[in-house]
């Protein structure tokens, strides 16, 4: 019973970013074939088959972290409000894309949803970096895919003026 106790910590942090990847994913589903295939894209775009697998990954790195803080925090205590709420800010923020972004189709609020989740999540890593060096290096490739992605958002945005709803 102490093993699955000591592993449920870790498994718990891990898969939580994931609860709202998997929501989001039922929004983006519905979008892609319809709405997101007729907007003009970079060619530097991704193919569309990539974002779930380089989306999983990230958010078991940032969840892995996460525990790592945690762990090393000694759990929620006062210590940990700053780390753990800046991530659980970052978090959130970055589960509200989708929505705002596919569901609403709202190009221009989903730049401004993703440099918030940029800046939010640039802020955790700093604040992990002196408390586990491990933990914010986990938030670097997701840091490198938010700026990719923000760029690609505000191309979208930017060449397709007439797909979007009123902002």
């Amino acid at each position: 019973m102490e093993v699955v106790s000591a592993w449920a910590p870790a498994v718990g942090f891990t898969l939580l970013p994931h609860a709202g990847g998997f929501l989001g994913g039922t929004i983006t589903k519905k979008e892609i074939p319809t709405w997101y295939q007729t907007l003009q894209k970079p060619s530097w775009c991704p193919p569309n088959w990539v974002f779930a697998p380089v989306w999983g990954t990230l958010y078991t790195s940032m969840g892995y972290g996460s525990y790592l803080v945690w762990k090393e925090l000694g759990g929620f205590k006062e210590k940990s409000v700053v780390p753990l709420g800046l991530y659980a800010g970052q978090l959130a923020l970055n589960w509200a894309w989708t929505p705002v972004f596919f569901g609403a189709h709202k190009m221009g609020w989903g730049l401004v949803t993703l440099l918030l989740t940029t800046g939010t999540a640039t802020a955790t890593a700093a604040s992990w970096y002196n408390i586990n060096r491990t933990a914010a290096y986990l938030m670097v490739p997701y840091l490198a895919w938010l700026t990719m992605a923000s760029a690609l958002n505000y191309r979208i945005w930017k060449d397709n003026p007439s797909k979007k709803k009123p902002e």
